[in-house]
């Protein structure tokens, strides 16, 4: 791992200011604590019991900081340990934490592969590094072996199709370039592909971005030395060897083959998945959840009137007042433009939606009968969470 380690010395990823700890707090997939309540404690997690969490190959600290920001501001509490190779990536996350006052965070400086010796976890983020591994199937059976019973994993791996002329690119970069210090290979890879042709696939791929954002950004993506992609069946089948099992990916509708095609009555749930992929293409990131092969289990679900939902990337007020309307919100992710279609019956619902009303007062406060609840919900719930836009938890209660 030295050739990785170096460039992360080099060029820490991503290119992160603790300066800016002071204007905005960074919020994404994996680790947002509603997030993995939903996929992982099926909405329910006992928080009055401090969350142990791994971050294993942290980075320079994004989902870190989102956890124990979080965590802080609800006021539960959270025993949180930072493990990563880079010493110039430590220090920047470091740096955030204490820009923002957080002190529930242990950094370490090592392998993730060193996880086992750190202790269980009810909660491990491993975002955008089982894929720069050597051996892959080594760091998801090392964290594995420190998941506490119960918990699970937020994960980011590449996907082939998304990431479509990075591949040529990097073997390309690697021959020439072996050998020398990051800062010479980036210079000169910057000019190349300043001039790629017009029909370059790395040129043609609108889906990738980095390159453009930092130095580092453009390091990680095009000039990384460990580095591959993992389709869903080859993701699917890492896991089933290394002890795991998918939850749910954080946006199903892009796995969603139905939404794409007509289904053919033989094809299995990892097949439609498969054929999704392939057809739309674009996706070039994985990003989900795991948990426990002897321990399977899927994310939350509505059935269960006590549990709490709350609407992520939309505020309940506009989302109720455009479905009262009739209206379909046109939803715009990169890659995909799809139309949120909702019954105009779930206005009262959507809007009485504050993360802290159960279903069962949700129902109760629209005047909307168990019989009536039982057949709306269930519409209401497959199309949000779909598109990663429902999330149920009870942190704020």
């Amino acid at each position: 791992m030295n050739t990785v380690k170096d460039q992360y010395e080099a060029y820490p990823y991503p290119a992160r200011d603790p300066a800016d700890e002071a204007k905005r707090l960074i919020q994404g997939s994996p680790s947002h604590p509603l997030e993995f309540d939903h996929f992982l404690y099926g909405g329910a997690r006992d928080w009055s019991r401090p969350l142990r969490a791994l971050f294993a190959g942290g980075g320079t600290g994004d989902g870190l900081i989102q956890l124990a920001q979080i965590m802080e501001q609800v006021g539960r509490k959270a025993e949180i340990t930072y493990i990563d190779l880079s010493t110039a990536s430590r220090r920047i996350a470091e740096a955030r934490a204490k820009a923002r006052g957080l002190t529930s965070i242990r950094f370490l400086t090592g392998s993730l592969l060193d996880a086992p010796d750190l202790g269980q976890f009810d909660y491990i983020d491993c975002c955008g590094v089982l894929h720069h591994l050597a051996d892959p199937a080594a760091g998801f059976e090392a964290l594995r072996a420190a998941l506490a019973p119960g918990g699970g994993m937020g994960f980011m791996v590449y996907a082939p199709y998304g990431r479509a002329g990075v591949y040529p690119l990097q073997a390309a970069f690697g021959a020439l370039y072996a050998g020398q210090p990051p800062e010479a290979r980036l210079k000169t890879a910057q000019a190349i592909v300043a001039n790629l042709p017009e029909g370059h696939a790395f040129r043609a791929n609108t889906n990738l971005g980095d390159h453009k954002d930092s130095d580092a950004g453009f390091y990680d993506l095009l000039l990384h030395s460990q580095d591959r992609a993992f389709d869903v069946p080859e993701l699917l089948e890492i896991l089933e060897q290394t002890g795991w099992a998918l939850s749910g990916f954080t946006m199903p509708a892009l796995y969603d083959l139905a939404r794409i095609a007509p289904v053919p009555e033989h094809m299995s749930a990892a097949e439609q998945m498969a054929v999704a992929e392939q057809l739309r293409g674009t996706i070039k990131t994985h990003v989900g959840y795991l948990v426990a092969a002897d321990e399977a289990r899927g994310p939350a679900r509505g059935t269960d009137r006590r549990l709490v939902p709350h609407l992520k990337g939309v505020a309940a007020p506009a989302l109720a007042q455009a479905i009262a309307k009739g209206q379909a919100p046109k939803l715009t992710f990169p890659g995909i433009e799809a139309t949120l279609r909702l019954p105009k019956p779930s206005a009262p619902l959507i809007a009485g939606i504050d993360g802290k009303r159960s279903l069962a007062d949700l129902a109760a406060g629209a005047k909307i009968d168990p019989v009536a609840f039982g057949a709306l919900w269930p519409k209401v719930e497959a199309e949000l969470t779909s598109w990663g836009m429902l999330l149920y938890s009870s942190i704020l209660r």
